[in-house]
């Protein structure tokens, strides 16, 4: 899942709180991003604010729903936990892009590669950014502009994207709501798709 803020003033505590529901409900894989990156290079107040609200929401049962900060700085600290987190920034999208194509032009140069290596899988294995997590099934969108402003353009080419009014005071209800809409757009989507043989 990806969380997407395109609101000019995020807020710790409310994207904490979206983050510690996704792990409730059993969201593997969560991405955080703000288009200012505020919330990648002020990670650690973000992680100060998730563990809070999971002792807060979660109380006794905290200990079930692990998280694992997957930072770059810090990509040597690997926990066995439940979910991953992952936050974000404009330089992940189509920076991490530009440098996945020069890194591959470079190996052509060096004759490493051939031009005819680059595919899908080729490129997903060279953006560094994402490495080791998979592209997002789902975006939560915060805010009112209708655009996910440089968030990851090439791992949400599938993406199913909900727009929500904001972050701010979000409550339980609008969070599941969405899921909700997902889950019946994914069914919808399934039923449709299914070609017996």
């Amino acid at each position: 899942m990806g969380l997407v803020v395109t609101e000019e003033e995020p807020s710790y505590a409310d994207m904490a709180s979206l983050v510690v529901w996704c792990m409730a409900v059993g969201i593997s894989y969560i991405s955080v991003y703000d288009h200012n990156g505020i919330f990648k290079r002020n990670n650690s107040r973000l992680m100060d604010e998730i563990l809070k609200q999971q002792q807060e929401l979660l109380g006794l049962d905290c200990s079930k729903y692990m998280v694992k900060f997957a930072n770059q700085d810090k990509a040597d600290q690997v926990l066995n936990c439940q979910s991953t987190l992952k936050v974000l920034s404009p330089e992940d999208g189509k920076a991490d892009i530009v440098k996945a194509a020069q890194n591959f032009c470079q190996s052509v140069a060096q004759q490493q590669r051939t031009y005819t290596d680059l595919d899908v899988n080729v490129l997903d294995n060279l953006l560094s950014s994402t490495n080791g997590f998979p592209d997002p099934d789902l975006v939560l969108k915060f805010g009112p502009v209708d655009s996910t402003l440089g968030f990851l353009p090439w791992h949400i080419r599938l993406t199913e994207i909900v727009s929500l009014p904001s972050h701010l005071n979000i409550s339980y209800e609008d969070f599941f709501s969405a899921l909700h809409h997902y889950a019946a757009f994914y069914i919808l989507k399934k039923k449709f798709s299914y070609s017996p043989e």
